[in-house]
């Protein structure tokens, strides 16, 4: 491990980093949804984040950490899109360029939201092409610093200060969260989040949600060590797929994690018509999948304060249309 793990200082000092440029989002809740479950629900609504997802508080915190050398030559990132977005969009703050490495298969709206943000666009094969190689030759290349999506410590403290937001205004509220799911893609703002936690409220249980198939994380911990994904593509939620477990992640999660659950594809855009129709917010898959283990009675909430992490609203108009019409409505 050539980086040191994260800790909570690292998440205040991200916090106090991006306030003047990342949204302190709400937690919401729902009388029907509350109903439904039996319990009390806080919904963090990341969404509602500038970029449309939690991304843009570990892209901006780290970039916001650059030299003046560095920033001269730039950035470099691989992701399916949100961590793209939120590195465009923290490179055109602070004044640098940006290159971002992305799947062929990325949703439109994301590629489109990279390149209105002024970064330059390198597509590649999920399936053939390595990101990692890809990303390395040019930075290599070009001086750029490769900043990846969520193995970087600067990334993983950016992330948990959602986790910060949550448990300060639960405190500010009087309350005490029972439990708090999140999706889990490559780890990093579960792993931010459980810092949080530890300091803040240690007594919540912290669970992972992962897409069927690409569970890399429940895997990993119930081996032990990380285990690589058996599958790189095929998943609506595209946000989630990453090969495996990051190195810093891992080493996080597999303390701080309570368990991790799976849903279905039909699960996750059932989870999408819901917020749709009830909590009045757009979610694209991947982010929704916390809020899917719950209808779907994965995630118990009866008699229990429950937190839903609703990690992202870039969906593209067909994938979401796609929720709301048709295959959602046979889950």
């Amino acid at each position: 491990m050539t980086d040191p793990l994260p800790t909570f200082a690292d998440v205040k000092s991200a916090a106090a980093r991006i306030k003047a440029e990342a949204v302190y989002t709400p937690l919401l809740e729902n009388a029907a949804l509350n109903a439904r479950v039996g319990g009390r629900v806080f919904i963090k609504p990341e969404p509602l984040q500038r970029t449309g997802s939690f991304k843009f508080r570990g892209a901006y915190n780290a970039l916001s950490r650059f030299s003046d050398a560095q920033r001269e030559t730039g950035v470099v990132a691989f992701s399916s899109g949100n961590h793209a977005q939120g590195i465009a969009e923290a490179a055109r703050l602070l004044g640098m360029p940006a290159t971002i490495v992305m799947p062929a298969d990325a949703p439109e709206i994301k590629k489109q939201g990279v390149v209105a943000r002024g970064a330059q666009l390198r597509l590649y094969d999920r399936e053939a092409e390595s990101r990692e190689a890809i990303a390395g030759a040019i930075s290599a290349e070009t001086g750029a610093t490769l900043i990846p999506s969520y193995d970087h410590p600067d990334i993983i403290a950016g992330q948990g200060t959602c986790g910060l937001e949550v448990f300060e205004t639960l405190a500010s509220q009087g309350v005490a969260a029972d439990q708090l799911a999140c999706c889990v893609g490559g780890g990093g703002l579960i792993g931010g989040i459980g810092l949080a936690r530890g300091a803040l409220s240690p007594e919540t249980q912290v669970i992972g949600v992962e897409p069927d198939g690409f569970d890399d994380h429940a895997r990993s911990l119930a081996a032990g060590h990380r285990v690589p994904s058996p599958r790189k593509s095929g998943s609506v939620c595209d946000a989630l797929l990453a090969p495996e477990p990051g190195e810093l992640t891992f080493a996080l999660n597999r303390h701080q994690l309570a368990r991790v659950d799976v849903v279905s594809d039909q699960e996750a855009l059932g989870a999408v018509r819901y917020a749709f129709e009830t909590l009045k917010l757009v979610v694209e898959p991947g982010g929704a999948v916390a809020l899917a283990a719950l209808l779907s009675g994965k995630l118990e909430a009866a008699n229990r304060n429950t937190v839903i992490v609703l990690t992202g609203g870039n969906v593209d108009p067909a994938m979401f249309a796609r929720a709301i019409k048709g295959e959602a409505r046979r889950a």
